[in-house]
């Protein structure tokens, strides 16, 4: 799967319209002896193109205007053919070969890395160093990030747990996306048990505007059950995200693409009969306990 990772330095100024924040997915390249050039078998290879969006030309040179593509089974079946029985048996154990690749280098590796660059720059930052505590302490839902949290939320929304000493503090904006003043912004947090902290943070679960549980197709069900997670139901969480003045920008969740709002400034409200809500232009008060 893909996760979010910034642009990489050595891009330089390259791809000015690019954003610095981007997808990556991680691939690997095997050598193989017999290595073909499309261009020596287009007489083979130019029936199979595509009509529009080819990464061939009809002579066998890349179109280097195409960004991504798709290339058809019968293309790739027709490639493995020219390459040999070595590409075939590398196709054959290329399902094996992923998810041994998944399980020694998961997307919650390649964003540990980046936050670990991000808590670098916070480190050179010529700022109080109280500061900068507080800034990487709330990387880990800790410190004052955590007390500004306090101030809003009471529970863990998907558990019901109410004892501080179980609950992290989760930004709602992800930590690595924020800027300084939202990473200590107690109104872009949620309390959450260790468990249901990794599913939110590592996008397993998320939630609708109106506060609807969402579950990821790519989450294991029986495993989420075993956390508390009702995957099986139509759960509400009693949050519900309105746009506001600041407008609502959507986060995509690590490696399973669910969306994690945050609305600028959001900020907590219960008006009498309302669930509680998080709005971009409303003053925040705090989740009354039940």
């Amino acid at each position: 799967f893909c996760y979010e990772c910034p642009k990489p330095a050595e891009f330089g100024a390259a791809g000015p319209n690019w954003s610095d924040i981007g997808w990556k997915i991680d691939v690997r390249f095997t050598p193989v002896s017999n290595p073909i050039r499309p261009a020596d078998h287009m007489r083979v290879l130019r029936s199979l193109l595509a009509d529009k969006y080819a990464p061939l030309r009809p002579n066998g040179h890349g179109l280097q205007g195409i960004y991504l593509t798709a290339l058809s089974a019968a293309f790739a079946e027709t490639l493995l053919g020219l390459i040999g029985p070595e590409a075939r048996v590398l196709a054959s154990n290329l399902i094996g070969r992923d998810r041994a690749l998944e399980q020694s280098r998961s997307p919650a590796q390649g964003q540990t890395e980046w936050e670990e660059y991000l808590i670098d720059a916070i480190r050179l930052k010529a700022i109080e160093e109280t500061e900068k505590s507080a800034l990487i302490l709330a990387r880990r839902g800790q410190g004052l990030f955590k007390q500004r949290v306090r101030q809003v939320e009471r529970r863990c929304r998907i558990t019901g747990v109410d004892r501080i000493e179980h609950l992290r503090a989760r930004h709602c904006k992800p930590w690595r996306d924020s800027d300084d003043a939202e990473r200590l912004d107690g109104e872009n947090g949620l309390l959450l048990t260790p468990t249901i902290d990794h599913l939110f943070d590592r996008g397993f679960i998320s939630f609708e505007p109106d506060g609807k549980l969402l579950v990821s197709p790519v989450a294991h069900g029986p495993s989420l059950e075993l956390m508390g997670v009702a995957v099986g139901e139509r759960v509400n969480v009693g949050v519900c995200f309105r746009r506001g003045s600041g407008g609502i920008s959507s986060f995509i969740g690590s490696g399973c693409s669910w969306r994690r709002a945050w609305g600028g400034r959001a900020q907590m409200l219960r008006s009498p009969g309302e669930r509680p809500c998080i709005t971009a232009d409303t003053k925040a008060s705090p989740i009354p306990e039940r």
